[in-house]
């Protein structure tokens, strides 16, 4: 069932996305060669504390597997779930996926970017730049009346378009007081009439592409997912909400 949120959980869940928001703008700056994710994930941790939220991933539950971090921090061939580590450092070229949570009395905040290590090659840019407007896509054709497939279609096609690949296994959803709720938005149509958009359904749309295959495996840490082929993976995302107005972005400063 899809849970349409009523005036006072949205301006929970505004704020709960401002937080994340902020986290993820502030942390560009910190982004550089010579990092390591671990640093990067302690800091968002005291950072999100401090704007009187807690991290939204930290803990979370999923088949007897409890995530240990604050972030997910996915690098190149890593698509999501990627878990912050002093032995992993950034180096000069690689792309970094940050994906982060939050926790507002009760309500989660959902958000990521993908973000250049210094100088990344312009093939991997041309990758980045395809994730991150295959969700502004996806995010126009938000609108109440359309249905999810709008969406998926939307995003597929500017990916298509472009020549890079879509991993099919992962998904956005539906998120509020829990951080996955139902609609599955998958990121390419799959041919099955999804559900109409209405408003106040809330929403975490999030890409994931790769310039290589479309297949991923999960790691023997149970949580990092990666390509089969060991491509570059590139993800984004932004919560948003289904309004009379068209979609409006919660994940946003």
């Amino acid at each position: 069932m899809i849970i349409r949120k009523t005036n006072k959980e949205i301006n929970l869940m505004r704020e709960a996305n401002r937080i994340a928001a902020i986290v993820l703008e502030e942390i560009k700056g910190k982004i550089k060669p010579g990092i390591n994710t671990y640093e990067l994930d302690q800091w968002a941790e005291e950072r999100i504390r401090g704007l009187n939220a807690q991290p939204g991933f930290k803990g979370y539950r999923s088949q007897n597997r409890v995530y240990p971090a604050t972030l997910c921090t996915s690098i190149n061939e890593e698509v999501v779930h990627g878990i912050p580590s002093r032995d992993r450092v950034l180096k000069e070229g690689d792309i970094l996926s940050v994906d982060v949570g939050t926790i507002y009395r009760g309500y989660y905040g959902d958000t990521a970017y993908t973000y250049q290590v210094g100088t990344a090659s312009p093939e991997v840019q041309a990758l980045v730049n395809t994730c991150r407007q295959a969700l502004m896509e996806g995010i126009q054709a938000a609108v109440s009346g359309n249905r999810i497939n709008d969406i998926s279609r939307a995003i597929e096609k500017h990916v298509r378009d472009r020549g890079y690949e879509i991993v099919r296994e992962l998904t956005g959803h539906g998120v509020g007081k829990a951080l996955h709720e139902d609609p599955q938005i998958l990121n390419f149509d799959d041919g099955q009439k999804k559900a109409r958009l209405k408003p106040n359904m809330t929403l975490a749309i999030e890409p994931m592409i790769t310039n290589g295959g479309w297949e991923v495996e999960t790691l023997k840490d149970s949580w990092t997912v990666v390509t089969r082929d060991r491509s570059i993976s590139a993800h984004f995302e932004h919560t948003i909400l289904i309004s009379d107005n068209g979609p409006e972005i919660l994940s946003r400063i």
